[in-house]
């Protein structure tokens, strides 16, 4: 007997589960989205493919003003929206809809006795959070009203009984989905698992973007307890730093900052390397106020200046070094000019950026078939620099201490005349975006020499020295790092370097103080580090 109805109620779960769409037919959907985009056109052509439509608020009233047959999901609950909408779809026979499994026998059973009907597809989006907290004066209470309470949930139970229901939380598949159903008359397994992974992820980057506008209401700087991140792709790369690497590029999910919202207007896709050099180029140039240019090779200068106009500071940042320059990345802090567009296009170079280009400067780049041109606005400020380790990340806040010559020293006998001060200025911004050890020399608006990553500060000094030439006879020098040894200043001196600038603090810096005095070299500490690692 046991087994008699054991049978008969397998017998009774297929007819049944027919009913509840256990042959993964689309026949009831639950609309509700904050992204109108598209929705009207998609639920039409649901309904015209005889799908149930069940909406709610803004995404009702937008479908039935279209003439899209929908209902509102309080006929599924039986309860009326209330608490000025926070509670809508928080109920069983909504989530009942969602997660029950077709084929268990103890699920349809229930779906039976209470009267729950299947949901097979769900379409949500969520609050504008994003959007409202990019307000920078936006008032808490406003933000947390924009918290989605419902939304989220819908889409997490759907993305978990993906194996039975759709979920759709962008937009851009709404076009897909209807070819699918037209041809197929259900959604694959497959692309239901898809929808349900970037469902998943979807969640996850809305409460990450919760989670770090609470941290900061919190006051708990740029160093919290935990630090939550959430990156979209733009896309795929050719290869990494070598050819046998796979790379992507990635941007913060909802915002459009630094990199992650260049607009390239021109020329061969971006490589790994491209973007890396792209970042050092872009915030060194912006450490000027008047015109700059800067041309970055392996995210270090090969050239910098700057000038009263652009057209001349890109002549001299590329007069610098020009043979480094060739297949540079060139940044700039003005809009492209004819003029400036002429000189860049003499020579072959990878990237130029700049924040704007004018249409005839446009025209003139564009001549050249594989230059990358990238429109972008400038830097923010109170960024932090993120670099991953096995196992962990390491957080830093930027390295934009504000500075004054007033906080500065004097050391030597001799100081800085006015050119001179000008010129260790105009050295000091830079060598701080060099690789350490860093030695830099320049006059007032060009560098003239690098020297940059090797394993003595001696070392790199004698690079920078030879490259400056007979050029460094009156120049300045500037040092990321303190001086060790009397040695740099001693090289210095045989090359007729003038003045030098350094954070000082080593235990030998007398020595270094007295050869300087005894070289008629006026040194200048600033008290401040600037290591790039």
């Amino acid at each position: 007997m046991p087994n008699y109805i054991v049978i008969y109620e397998f017998t009774d779960f297929r007819r049944e589960s027919d009913v509840y769409g256990g042959g993964h037919m689309i026949k009831n959907a639950l609309i509700s989205v904050s992204n109108k985009t598209g929705v009207v056109d998609f639920a039409k052509s649901l309904a015209d493919l005889g799908v149930t439509i069940y909406s709610t608020g803004g995404t009702l009233k937008a479908m039935t003003e279209a003439g899209v047959p929908a209902k509102a999901v309080d006929t599924l609950t039986g309860f009326p929206e209330m608490m000025d909408g926070r509670v809508k779809t928080l109920h069983p026979m909504v989530h009942g809809g969602i997660l029950a499994i077709r084929d268990n026998v103890e699920h349809v059973k229930a779906m039976t006795n209470h009267g729950i009907q299947p949901i097979d597809l769900v379409v949500v989006n969520l609050y504008p959070f994003r959007e409202t907290i990019a307000n920078p004066n936006v008032e808490l209470k406003d933000a947390i009203e924009n918290i989605d309470i419902g939304g989220p949930t819908m889409v997490r139970s759907a993305a978990k009984n993906h194996a039975y229901v759709g979920i759709v939380v962008n937009p851009n598949h709404y076009d897909e989905i209807i070819a699918m159903l037209t041809e197929k008359g259900e959604l694959t397994k497959e692309y239901k698992f898809k929808l349900a992974k970037e469902a998943f992820a979807h969640t996850a980057a809305y409460d990450t973007a919760i989670a770090n506008f609470l941290s900061k209401t919190m006051g708990e700087g740029p160093t919290p307890p935990e630090f939550l991140s959430a990156y979209e792709k733009v896309s795929d790369l050719r290869y990494g730093e070598n050819p046998h690497q796979q790379a992507a590029f990635y941007k913060e999910v909802g915002i459009a900052t630094g990199m992650g919202a260049l607009k390239q207007l021109h020329g061969k896709e971006l490589s790994y390397n491209n973007i890396v050099d792209m970042e050092a180029a872009w915030n060194m140039v912006w450490e000027f106020e008047e015109p700059a240019a800067c041309i970055i090779k392996h995210t270090n200068p090969c050239g910098a200046a700057t000038a009263e106009n652009l057209r001349d500071a890109y002549v001299n940042a590329y007069e610098a070094d020009s043979v480094s320059a060739f297949g540079g990345i060139v940044a700039l802090n003005r809009e492209v000019d004819v003029a400036t567009a002429e000189e860049m296009s003499k020579i072959f170079l990878e990237v130029v950026m700049a924040p704007a280009f004018t249409k005839k400067a446009l025209t003139i780049l564009e001549a050249k078939k594989n230059i990358r041109l990238i429109e972008l606005t400038k830097p923010e400020s109170g960024q932090v620099t993120v670099k991953k380790v096995s196992g962990g990340l390491l957080v830093q806040t930027e390295d934009d201490l504000p500075e004054s010559e007033a906080d500065y020293t004097v050391v030597t006998k001799v100081a800085p005349t006015p050119e001179q001060w000008k010129a260790l200025h105009f050295a000091w911004k830079l060598v701080k975006h060099v690789k350490s050890n860093a030695i830099l020399i320049s006059n007032a608006e060009r560098t003239l020499g690098v020297g940059a990553g090797q394993m003595n500060r001696v070392g790199s000094a004698k690079i920078a020295l030879e490259q400056a030439g007979d050029a460094a006879t009156g120049a300045v020098l500037a040092s990321d790092a303190f001086l060790p040894f009397a040695d740099t200043v001693e090289t210095a001196s045989k090359h007729g370097i003038a003045a030098i600038i350094q954070p000082g603090g080593s235990i030998r810096d007398e020595e270094s103080i007295q050869a300087a005095d005894k070289a008629g070299i006026a040194m200048v500490f600033t008290h401040i580090r600037h290591f790039k690692h």
